[in-house]
């Protein structure tokens, strides 16, 4: 990632990038080399993967505009920043569209933290495959590199569950020219080079990170030679058909999401073959360091009369490292990120929090540090760079990997630096700590609680039922038990009255009404009720998406059960907020269908009154 020699971003005058011709004239430009349009507003910070890519682009010295929310019903809007020199770069947002979109209930939405003023509807279902549609209806010619979690995570025939059926790959859906998947800054480096040296886009084959596509003819004609490099998964028709095939394909295509020891992947769809070669190497340190420490304003654009909610949520928050060994089953992560933690250099997270003393609203607090997971900074392990992530074992379950390097001394340390900065009051962790690994650490707990949390700290137990967090791969309730205690007695000797938020999923895969039950039985004893609750939603690309729609554990191939319904989801979801009066009709649905009714009643242990018996009696 070699560029133009510069000094650090924060001795450049931060400027947006254009978005309108007047901003591109007043640069003194002709035309865009690049043009990314995105469903998100655009907003300039290193939380938005918008703006990561067009500063690395202009870094490298390319002229880039964006196009961010446009009207899709027709192409005017497209078309505003005229026609790029090389290719336009299309992401749906930070969030796939159709999770933007909808509820976990298939309800729409009535809000959109990524857009202004929290409004909804601005962005269209599958938006990758819309905006590349207008595209190439308005510049046939221009290539189109569609990239950014919905294109990343739908790169293979994946299960969709807005439409309940499997889909072909984003690809063979969209006239996309190249897809980018991961983190992407190597990739559309790599891309833009060869598109100005004259490399037409069709013939860009050889990026990793990326997905491109032939025809069938080809592939029948080169099949032989492509199988010496790349591994073939069964074809579309037949992961559509036939669960158990589907969930060995996702297997093999998760095993092989290792950047060094990982293999490129071939898949047959009816009227095209997409071929993903192997990931991106992780950028370096000096490299991470350099992408964030951009001249980001860290404000939305100007031409925004209305807020942008998620930028509220991260503008004085700081990224220490990408990645996330922790391979829950709900998450996607290890899909785009990848396994293997790559850490900035302290000095760097320095500088970026040093820079917001000159930032308007900044009152001295850093109101969120970490990545994926908070406590992952500096963590790695010896094999990866040799012999790449294991593919027959977890890292952290069933327990933590004894071949981890999981010492917090490096955050440990940086949390005490940061700390000592001019201008810098406070700097806070309050969620995404990942608690069995902070359980090894006494002292980052005592760091933790002493320093950086403001009074409540948000953890992810996400069930209290061990047969259902096995399912999610994460730890056990004693485990959850462990760390609540010893968070208490840390906080109890400090003389600190901070308190612990759990968050749970509901109608995760593996989860039956039975353990929703115990759960919600486990939650009256022990106080641990909780408004964060959220209903599980299958989302592309994840384990719990696979188990969801094949009721197949894909690493072992066992059994799983499954709640499909949305009644049942309904019932699950319920149960967890048992003391809802709005809920208790549902609960007692549930009590009654597992034979519990003993749990209605007006004594200390029934979860809803009896006056709930009055409810519906049918099952679903």
């Amino acid at each position: 990632m070699a560029r133009k020699e510069r000094t650090t971003g924060q001795n450049h005058t931060p400027r947006f990038l254009p978005m309108s011709p007047d901003e591109v004239h007043r640069k003194g430009w002709g035309e865009l080399d690049i043009i990314i349009v995105t469903g998100d507003a655009y907003v300039d910070h290193p939380g938005f993967g918008t703006s990561i890519i067009g500063r690395v682009l202009e870094d490298a010295g390319y002229r880039v505009g964006v196009i961010a929310q446009p009207g899709w019903e027709n192409i005017a809007d497209f078309t505003k920043l005229g026609k790029p020199r090389l290719c336009f770069a299309v992401s749906a947002g930070n969030t796939d569209s159709m999770v933007s979109n909808y509820t976990p209930s298939k309800r729409l939405r009535h809000d959109d933290a990524y857009s202004p003023g929290n409004k909804a509807g601005l962005r269209p279902n599958r938006a990758c495959i819309v905006y590349t549609n207008r595209l190439k209806e308005a510049y046939p010619d221009v290539p189109v590199i569609i990239g950014g979690i919905e294109a990343s995570l739908r790169r293979f025939a994946q299960y969709d569950y807005w439409s309940e059926k499997v889909r072909q790959s984003i690809l063979a859906d969209a006239p996309a020219d190249l897809l980018v998947y991961g983190m992407g800054e190597l990739q559309m480096l790599a891309i833009a080079d060869k598109l100005k040296n004259g490399t037409p886009a069709s013939q860009i084959s050889d990026v990793d990170g990326t997905v491109w596509k032939m025809d069938i003819k080809s592939w029948k004609e080169k099949k032989e030679e492509l199988l010496s490099e790349y591994m073939e998964i069964p074809p579309y028709v037949e992961v559509s058909k036939d669960k158990a095939i589907y969930a060995k394909a996702f297997k093999t295509v998760f095993e092989e999401q290792d950047p060094f020891c990982g293999h490129g992947i071939v898949q047959v769809h009816p009227k095209t073959v997409v071929v993903q070669n192997k990931p991106m190497r992780p950028l370096s340190q000096e490299e991470l360091d350099r992408v964030y420490e951009l001249p980001f304003t860290r404000e939305a654009h100007p031409s925004y009369p209305e807020k942008i909610p998620a930028l509220d949520m991260v503008k004085f928050s700081i990224t220490t490292h990408r990645g996330c060994f922790g391979s829950c089953s709900f998450c996607a992560i290890v899909m785009h990120q990848g396994r293997m933690i790559r850490s900035r250099s302290i000095g760097s997270i320095l500088r970026e929090a040093e820079s917001f003393r000159d930032i308007r609203g900044f009152n001295g607090t850093v109101n969120g540090l970490g990545g994926p997971s908070a406590n992952m900074y500096g963590m790695d392990c010896k094999k990866w760079e040799s012999s790449g992530a294991c593919k027959n074992k977890f890292c952290l379950y069933p327990q933590v990997c004894l071949s981890m390097n999981t010492s917090h001394s490096k955050l440990i340390e940086l949390m005490q630096r940061l700390r000592e900065l001019p201008g810098i009051s406070k700097v806070f962790v309050g969620y995404g700590v990942r608690y069995d690994l902070a359980l090894l650490d006494e002292q980052y707990m005592e760091e933790l609680c002493a320093h950086h949390v403001s009074g409540q700290l948000k953890v992810a137990p996400e069930h209290y039922s061990d047969r259902v967090t096995a399912v999610m791969k994460k730890p056990d309730r004693k485990t959850f038990e462990r760390f609540e205690q010893k968070y208490k007695e840390i906080n109890r000797k400090l003389g600190k009255d901070q308190y612990l938020v759990a968050f749970l999923i509901s109608g995760h895969p593996g989860c039956t009404l039975e353990d929703m039950i115990a759960t919600a039985e486990y939650i009256r004893d022990t106080g641990r009720y909780t408004r964060q609750v959220q209903d599980f939603t299958p989302t592309p690309m994840t384990a719990a998406t696979c188990m969801f729609h094949t009721g197949l554990d894909p690493f072992t191939g066992k059994k799983v059960y499954v709640a499909t319904s949305q009644k049942e989801k309904s019932i699950q979801r319920a149960m967890l907020h048992y003391r809802e009066p709005g809920n208790h009709t549902l609960v007692y649905e549930g009590l009654k269908r597992a034979g519990r009714l003993d749990l209605v009643g007006n004594t200390w242990n029934c979860l809803i009154p009896r006056s709930s018996e009055k409810g519906p009696k049918s099952g679903w």
